[in-house]
């Protein structure tokens, strides 16, 4: 167990550190900005290069809303729940962590500013309010967990699975950055807002509550359809 909480913790980390990390000092950077294509490539690039290196000693999941869908799939232990957030918890707070100290480092530091957090209303990129956001952190969390439970399915070829993750999780930023800049994730939703406060903590609890939502109901629509013989 110390082994897959250990990658847990690593494959959040490096999420976190890239895909907030690719918006916090690329996406806007002078002239040669990445862009909201750079950073949903980011976000899918975290999760395929992790799922390779320790998807096969934790499952993968990095992310506490993947381990509830899984939970819920019958494809994951009620007892390993706790830990795996935690561990996944932990990790993303250590990767904001390490972007704080990076980015306070600027010459011209005057703030951290947004630093990648999630929101809705005038925390959301577009403005979008609370209803938007949360269906659509609902929408794109469930179907990112219907191919999780498809593309690691038994009779899906192995060792493929985590190329279609790393893209759908690209899609879904492409998506959803301009509604509430993309959670479907709360490990990767609370490092963040740990560090900006105010707005960012007073939201957390819709990028808690949504993607868990749409975990549960793949999970279950995922079973129903599915897994029955």
């Amino acid at each position: 167990m110390s082994k897959r909480l250990l990658a847990e913790f690593l494959g959040t980390f490096w999420l976190v550190f890239g895909g907030c990390g690719s918006a916090v000092l690329a996406a806007a950077f002078p002239d040669l900005g990445i862009g909201f294509l750079g950073v949903a490539f980011a976000f899918g690039l975290t999760v395929l290069t992790m799922a390779y290196a320790v998807g096969g000693i934790s499952g993968g999941h990095f992310n506490p809303a993947v381990s509830v869908g899984l939970l819920v799939g019958g494809r994951f232990d009620a007892k390993d729940l706790i830990p795996y957030v935690v561990a996944q918890v932990l990790g993303a707070i250590l990767a904001s962590a390490a972007l704080y100290l990076i980015v306070s480092g600027k010459a011209d530091f005057a703030g951290i500013g947004g630093f990648a957090t999630n929101g809705y209303g005038d925390a959301s990129p577009g403005k979008y309010g609370l209803s938007s956001a949360l269906l659509i952190e609902v929408v794109l969390t469930f179907m990112f967990l219907m191919i999780i439970l498809g593309s690691t399915h038994g009779r899906v070829p192995k060792g493929f699975a985590p190329i279609a993750i790393g893209l759908a999780l690209t899609l879904i930023h492409l998506i959803s950055i301009p509604v509430t800049n993309t959670s479907v994730n709360p490990a990767r939703s609370t490092g963040p807002a740990l560090f900006v406060g105010g707005m960012a903590l007073q939201q957390l609890w819709l990028f808690w509550v949504a993607p868990m939502v749409g975990a549960i109901l793949a999970g279950i629509a995922h079973k129903a359809l599915f897994e029955t013989e």
